[in-house]
């Protein structure tokens, strides 16, 4: 046989190659597509294309697997809830292998039901496209809409309730996972964010000597960075009342400073104008706009400037915000004098400390 019978290939009439057509017409022309059409196979029905029990088993399975993936996702929540966290089994934590079988299983059942759909109950005819220009004409978008349609006429998902439903059903119950895991981003802070260690009668000490500070340790235009004095003393068993990170949680709210101003170029806010002693004043170390650490003083002038982001407040008038992208007034600490002439807070800051949240306005009693 020689070589080019080789090459010969039976070609499709209906499909005539660009050559071909050359031949016929007598002139070049665009050919009618862009390659040879290759010819396709003939289709094959399925099993479940023709056999109506074959069908509705299929229909049983898939709905089966989105079943079971509901049943798994419960389950993850029950593990969640049941097994300890410090349990084994084989070497394995139980709380992580039981959490992992459950979401995983969950997550490969919906795959697997989702491909046996398709590749057993869906429309499986094949589709050519051909190349277009990028913006689609408004025939082809008309177009593009009804095969929309069509495909979800094809995939039975409105004739076929029992997979419908099931697999909602497996799609929503695969939340209940997430919303589990919502719990291990911490526990709720309570009212955490209005409290802080400072107490009625608690001294105002040196943040780095621990000593008590009185008004004639302050002089006019000072600031003295200070902190309440629980974080230095020792339980009965001489062991710091608090320490390690605790210690440093605790000292992120509770941080103060304290500058004198001259008593006749303060303007206090309302209901504050017993809480300074003879110009001392006892504002939070914490900018209210993100929380830095504030100390950078001018005495001349009473403002507080935050190194971050240049939020200024004036302390001297209640420690308002005067610039900067912070929107809170500082908060300030009542103040008096105990039995010995040190100086200490009466009760803990009224508003709390730090950056602002929603529910930051409403100010304790």
């Amino acid at each position: 046989m020689s070589s080019e019978s080789h090459d010969e290939q039976p070609r499709d009439a209906a499909h005539p190659t660009h050559d071909e057509i050359v031949a016929r017409e007598g002139h070049d022309v665009e050919p009618a597509e862009p390659i040879d059409n290759p010819g396709l196979p003939e289709h094959l029905p399925r099993p479940t294309d023709v056999d109506p029990k074959l069908e509705k088993r299929a229909e049983r399975q898939v709905a089966g697997m989105f079943t079971a993936a509901i049943v798994l996702a419960v389950g993850f929540c029950v593990a969640y809830f049941t097994v300890p966290k410090d349990a084994e089994i084989f070497g394995w934590f139980s709380l992580n292998l039981a959490l992992g079988l459950t979401l995983g299983g969950a997550l490969f059942l919906i795959g697997i039901g989702a491909i046996q759909w398709a590749k057993k109950l869906m429309a499986d005819h094949e589709v050519i496209e051909m190349r277009h220009p990028a913006r689609s004409s408004d025939e082809d978008r008309e177009a593009a809409l009804e095969a929309v349609d069509a495909g979800v006429d094809e995939s039975g998902f409105g004739r076929r309730p029992l997979i419908r439903n099931s697999l909602i059903g497996a799609v929503a119950f695969l939340g209940l996972p997430a919303i589990v895991m919502l719990r291990d981003l911490g526990p709720l802070p309570g009212d955490k964010p209005f409290n802080t260690v400072w107490r009625k009668g608690m001294r105002v000490v040196n943040d780095v000597s621990g000593e008590p500070l009185s008004p004639g340790d302050i002089e006019v235009g000072q600031l003295v960075n200070a902190q309440p004095s629980v974080f230095f003393e020792t339980d009965s068993h001489g062991h710091a009342v608090f320490h390690g990170t605790e210690l440093l949680q605790a000292k992120a709210k509770a941080s103060v400073i304290v500058v004198r101003i001259r008593p006749d170029d303060i303007t206090p806010r309302k209901g504050q104008s017993n809480w300074d002693v003879d110009g001392i004043m006892v504002y939070s170390k914490i900018c209210t706009h993100v929380g830095c650490p504030i100390s950078l003083w001018e005495q001349q002038t009473h403002h507080l400037l935050c190194p971050c982001h240049q939020t200024t407040y004036d302390l001297a008038d209640g420690g308002k915000v005067i610039f900067g992208p912070g929107h809170r007034p500082l908060p300030q600490l009542p103040l008096a004098v105990d039995e010995d002439g040190y100086l200490i807070a009466t009760s803990d800051f009224r508003e709390p400390v730090g950056p602002s949240f929603p529910e930051v306005h409403q100010n304790r009693d």
